[in-house]
């Protein structure tokens, strides 16, 4: 990995804003320390009689190596692709024996450098992905074809769609630019600016919605790519790290490093419905939100952040859905990514944790908080610190202290 390369991932993974970050235990790896060694070396506090699998959940077998950077389920049948740091994509077929959920692994496919997302063609027979080693490839995996490059970027390609009702392929990337894609043509049949570096975009054809650096989102009309429908500045005052557009295309949500996602409409007339709100925190410790998803029947979505949690939200009643499962800690770090599947699996939530984690949790309500992976946490003062091993007892340590120390003074001014 070149300098370039590296001093934008640094970018990107360290918030431009001066603020630590918690949801990356690169923050060690970057001065050094790999993710794993960041996590052994990290305190985590957990009851001793916590279930340790509350949601009956089930991990696949052979999971990647390191983290796991994108998830998403075909569209046609139950199978299961992950894209992640070790330069691979892997493909599960996840399967249901009564009520016993199981995963076989069926192929798998390499790339030069990190692989930061991955898509399906709408048909459910191509897997595309694309990363650091700037390109975006083609995985005809139903057919067992070989993967071929089919787009290429100056710079590491960090988000891909599949738009089936234009039939091209869009990639975004930290070169700043947008590239639409006929897979019959080598070169782009548009490029378009962006005003910084592609973070997230999300596509509810006929409306996307790009997050870059520098706080901006762009929308577009896709029925006009070439023309910017509106910009705006991210009603979030931190990067922004994920971006889902409505179901019903009439607005989107933006998450950020901060803990918070904001719910924006894009209807002039419905701005009053506009607000945000904090999640992913618990007291002064503020988690990253890494992952935005509507489920595709009900319309609620899911965040899941760097405090190892998803949670489930009713936007239109402003509510979290409360049903509230405590998980095991001393397990990973942050979820970084959720997907839920529309098929045999729709009552199950996949997600991608860091590191090495691809988790099943077989839904048992509709609705369900599962706390889990304790990461560092980002304290009120902005310093990145581990958990400590035992606050209960500092604070009563202290307490003592101050009494003893109240009782010589007391002593003394009597003498």
């Amino acid at each position: 990995m070149d300098s370039e390369m590296l001093r934008t991932l640094i970018e990107w993974t360290l918030p431009i804003c001066s603020v630590p970050i918690a949801w990356i235990s690169g923050c060690a790896w970057v001065r050094g320390v790999r993710p794993l060694e960041a996590a052994s070396m990290a305190t985590f506090g957990a009851a001793s009689n916590a279930n340790p699998n509350p949601n009956k959940s089930v991990e696949v077998v052979q999971a990647p190596s390191d983290s796991v950077s994108s998830l998403c389920f075909s569209p046609k049948a139950n199978f299961l692709v992950a894209s992640s740091w070790d330069n691979q994509v892997r493909c599960w077929e996840i399967m249901r024996t009564g009520t016993t959920v199981g995963s076989v692994p069926k192929a798998s496919m390499s790339h030069d450098q990190p692989v930061l997302c991955s898509t399906w063609k709408d048909d459910g027979t191509t897997v595309f992905s694309g990363g650091c080693d700037k390109q975006v490839k083609m995985w005809p995996l139903l057919s067992g074809g070989q993967p071929v490059t089919v787009a290429m970027h100056d710079a590491p390609v960090k988000e891909i769609a599949w738009i089936p009702e234009m039939n091209l392929l869009v990639s975004g990337s930290w070169d700043k630019t947008l590239r639409y894609w006929d897979l019959r043509q080598s070169n782009p049949v548009h490029t378009q600016q962006l005003p910084e570096r592609c973070y997230a975009f999300t596509v509810r054809h006929p409306l996307m919605v790009v997050g870059t650096a520098d706080r901006n989102l762009i929308v577009f009309n896709l029925q006009n790519p070439q023309t910017e429908f509106k910009r705006i500045t991210s009603p979030l005052k931190y990067q922004t790290r994920c971006v889902a557009a409505f179901p019903d295309q009439q607005g989107f949500l933006v998450g950020s490093i901060e803990g918070r996602v904001g719910v924006h409409h894009l209807d002039d007339s419905q701005q009053s419905k506009n607000f945000t709100f904090k999640c992913h925190r618990e007291g002064n410790e503020i988690y990253s939100v890494n992952s935005l998803n509507f489920h595709p029947v009900h319309h609620t979505f899911a965040t899941a952040g760097s405090d190892g949690a998803f949670n489930f939200w009713d936007k239109d009643s402003k509510q979290r859905l409360k049903v509230r499962c405590q998980g095991a800690a001393n397990l990973y770090l942050a979820v970084l990514s959720t997907m839920m599947a529309r098929y045999m699996l729709t009552r199950c939530v996949m997600i991608g944790v860091r590191v090495q984690k691809i988790i099943i949790h077989q839904q048992q309500r509709p609705t369900f908080t599962c706390t889990c992976h304790r990461s560092q946490r980002l304290k009120a003062n902005r310093e990145l610190e581990p958990v400590a091993e035992s606050e209960t007892a500092c604070c009563q340590s202290h307490e003592e202290y101050t009494v003893l120390l109240f009782f010589l003074f007391l002593f003394f001014f009597c003498l």
